[in-house]
């Protein structure tokens, strides 16, 4: 194994030592439960009893009287999100594994998963951020019952995946294992629907022909293809261990699917700890895997929605993450993928390009990851650069190809896009966010220009519809942070701004509210924290004041006037975010969110010290 790149070694070890008070009060979690024997055993004789009276027979008699391990199975399906629509195959798959290696799986629960897709410039993106913390409550709802030997994870989009890890990193004695569902067929090329998104946004096509694009782009069940947040989570998942190896990227209602989830059912039953191989999720995710998490982030130019996500996975694993480690882990490890929309291919091409298998022996081989963490699979993270595939009907997996199938997708070490991470850690005197650099030409990565100053998307979208953009401008848009309405993704404003550059204009945004993990072309600063909610410097930028977003060296100011930082804070108008389609239900959230460097979440310290 090769030996450990000395920057990833150093943010490794200093995660290490920030965290570990916290992280021994976590992982005595684990030490104070005895998994030598059936979960349920613990129960009395009606909590017993009602564990089993839904269960068909055969399982029956193994909860009441067996040592078969019992396996919780926690599901994000529904038939609206398209990704996750084929899990509704998945439980029976999964009881018939089970009974296969002397075990029983029960639907220990399900968790609401709703579609970013669906809910872009509306209202509902305002619950967007904090379905996340939901759906960690009702994971630990679901693995409440105490009655689970291990559990399968079933989820793959944007706040679904974080959701359900954060819920599960808080039973720590339990196995995990993510389940995933696969993307899509390739449908109408990404990047000819972005293109026809920027001609609706000019007004030179009608809404109709808009939708057919649309629709022939997400066109059946499975994962969306382009690399936005859902298939970054994915990457993750197979770089912290959590996935069988390469299980992300098959696609959905094939024998190979299928396949690799009885694989993740027998492996389950396999890493309880009435066995000899106990793999408790607390032990799997350490410090070690939440830095491969980082790596494979900048490795791939993955979402920008991870700068948020991974503090708050981090935290409830008892580790403490901040934008610093980001940063540093960016600055040494190369772009090794070019996936929509950092480039043309989805994510179907990238997996026959080589994908994680030949982007994982890449960087191990250079000593950017950790290859001896714990995994679920047996052969830890060297399992990882294998792809899996059928002979005949039995399961196997197969080395990744030494070059990869298209350099225009993927790449080695030797020949990266580019010697560094395709995300960016912004600060200066407007605060701390992060950009999507990966996917923005080099004479765009900085821009100095006049601020154009809004409270809004629609004002934005107004704006740009009357002509008032038609200029070299750096687009505020405040009061988007998780204390202010949610932080909802501002998606919208992709396909106006990239018109605007395409016009001559120089442009960026600059936002303390997210940007979809499909950040396109246009050079976006987002997550600027202190929100303007929160009195941050954002509050107090005027029309007129020359900013300057630097997206090559991470700079984010105000170039003039010189005096603006002796300005009172604007006051925003939050009013209008407060009530209407449940919003009124998460004022709790907004009112304890925690900064977005901290995660954006609601959630109290786990673990106090």
């Amino acid at each position: 194994m090769a030996q450990l790149n000395s920057t990833i070694e150093a943010v490794t070890e200093r995660i290490r030592v920030r965290s570990a008070k916290r992280r021994q009060r976590y992982l005595d979690l684990i030490s104070a439960h005895d998994v030598s024997k059936p979960a349920r055993l613990r129960l009395a004789e009606a909590n017993q009893a009602h564990t089993a009276a839904g269960c068909a027979v055969q399982d029956k008699m193994q909860l009441l009287g067996g040592k078969w391990p019992s396996i919780g199975i926690v599901t994000a399906y529904n038939d609206m999100l398209s990704a996750h629509a084929p899990y509704e195959r998945f439980p029976d798959i999964i009881r018939k594994a089970a009974r296969e290696r002397g075990a029983i799986a029960q639907v220990a629960g399900g968790v609401p998963a709703m579609c970013d897709g669906v809910t872009q410039g509306f209202e509902g993106m305002e619950l967007s951020l904090f379905s996340r913390d939901v759906i960690a409550l009702s994971t630990g709802v679901s693995l409440s019952h105490a009655t689970f030997d291990a559990t399968l994870l079933l989820g793959i989009c944007d706040k679904i995946v974080p959701g359900l890890l954060i819920g599960a990193l808080r039973f720590p004695w339990l196995p995990a294992i993510f389940v995933p569902g696969g993307p899509m067929p390739s449908g109408l090329p990404n990047k000819e629907k972005a293109a026809r998104r920027q001609l609706f946004a000019e007004g030179k096509i009608g809404r109709e022909e808009l939708l057919q694009v649309e629709a022939e782009s997400y066109h059946s069940p499975g994962t969306c293809t382009f690399y936005g947040t859902a298939n970054s989570n994915q990457m993750m998942m197979e770089l912290m261990g959590l996935h069988l190896p390469n299980a992300a990227f098959v696609n959905p209602n094939t024998p190979l699917r299928d396949a690799l989830t009885v694989a993740a059912t027998h492996r389950a039953a396999e890493i309880t700890g009435l066995g000899d191989d106990y793999r408790p999720i607390g032990h799997v995710v350490d410090e070690r895997a939440i830095v491969n998490a980082i790596v494979g982030l900048m490795a791939t130019g993955g979402s920008t929605n991870h700068f948020i996500h991974l503090p708050a996975i981090a935290l409830a694993a008892g580790i403490e993450l901040l934008w610093d480690d980001f940063g540093d882990v960016a600055r040494v490890t190369p772009l090794l993928a070019k996936i929509y929309p950092n480039g043309g291919a989805d994510v179907n091409n990238f997996r026959d390009a080589g994908g994680m298998a030949f982007v994982t022996r890449e960087l191990l081989g250079a000593g950017l990851l950790h290859g001896e963490i714990l995994t679920v699979s047996r052969d830890g993270m060297d399992g990882h650069t294998r792809d899996p595939g059928l002979d005949g009907d039995a399961l196997v997996w197969r080395n990744a190809p030494l070059l990869p199938g298209d350099d225009t997708i993927v790449r080695p070490m030797s020949d990266p896009f580019s010697a560094t991470g395709g995300l960016v850690v912004m600060s200066g005197g407007l605060g701390r966010g992060c950009a999507k650099t990966s996917a923005v030409g080099a004479p765009f990565l900085t821009v100095e220009a006049p601020a154009a100053v809004f409270a809004s998307q629609a004002e934005v979208q107004a704006a740009f519809r009357a002509g008032d953009l038609d200029r070299d401008c750096v687009i505020v848009v405040r009061g988007q942070g998780p204390r202010a309405n949610g932080m909802p993704e501002l998606h919208k404003l992709m396909p106006l701004m990239g018109a605007l550059q395409d016009r001559g204009f120089k442009v960026a945004l600059v936002t303390d509210g997210r940007m979809s993990g499909a950040s396109g072309k246009v050079l976006a600063a987002i997550h600027v924290t202190p929100e303007a909610a929160e009195g941050g410097p954002l509050a107090k930028v005027r029309n007129g004041d020359v900013i300057r977003v630097d997206g090559e060296h991470g700079a984010l100011d105000v170039v003039s006037p010189p005096d603006w930082r002796e300005r009172a804070p604007a006051q925003l108008d939050l009013a209008g975010n407060a009530r209407g389609m449940g919003r009124e239900l998460f004022s709790l959230f907004r009112l304890h969110a925690c900064s977005a460097e901290r995660g954006g979440s609601a959630f109290p310290d786990y673990d106090p010290i």
